[in-house]
């Protein structure tokens, strides 16, 4: 029974290899923003994830900001909903979740590490009007999934601004 186990575990891992998927790993982000500050319009689970994936980076989330401290502003975290399709007797058949969300990153000192950047996301989802409570557990369950993919966003963003060097002169 060991054997048969150990053999089924090694094809389901051998098949999600196989098919990409891959576990997700913390961001590799650069000296200067190894101790930083969040202020997240709104607070609340996109703060929440946040803090947490940074720590997991190794980042030390600070209470405060000062000097020596990265500053990551997040002014804009909003979710929408639009009408994506309705059927012939005028009812909404699907709608759309949106999830915007604008950063930047500053220094101790004020000085722009990352500029402001704009993610937006978004899933579809199919509505049933005759199952309103849930149709409302969907659209948490999008939105719960559009933050956590926002928070691996943000962080390979973070990640690319801190490897992207200035190109270097040409010498002759």
């Amino acid at each position: 029974m060991n054997r048969l186990f150990r053999a089924s575990l090694l094809v389901c891992t051998l098949a999600l290899a196989a098919c990409g998927f891959h576990l997700r790993q913390s961001a590799a982000l650069p000296a200067s923003m190894q101790r930083m500050h969040l202020s997240v319009s709104g607070g609340g689970d996109l703060q929440r994830n946040l803090a947490r994936a940074l720590e997991g980076s190794g980042v030390t989330v600070e209470d405060e900001g000062g000097p020596g401290i990265a500053e990551l502003k997040i002014p804009v975290a909003q979710f929408g909903t639009d009408t994506l399709s309705v059927s012939g007797g005028a009812r909404v058949t699907e709608y759309t979740v949106r999830y915007q969300v604008r950063f930047d990153v500053e220094d101790g000192a004020g000085q722009a590490l990352v500029p402001e950047q704009r993610i937006d996301m978004s899933r579809d989802y199919s509505y049933d009007a005759t199952n309103t409570i849930g149709n409302q557990a969907q659209v948490e369950e999008i939105q719960r999934s559009l933050n956590d993919d926002m928070v691996q966003a943000i962080l390979f963003r973070l990640q690319a601004a801190g490897n992207h060097s200035p190109a270097a002169p040409a010498t002759h």
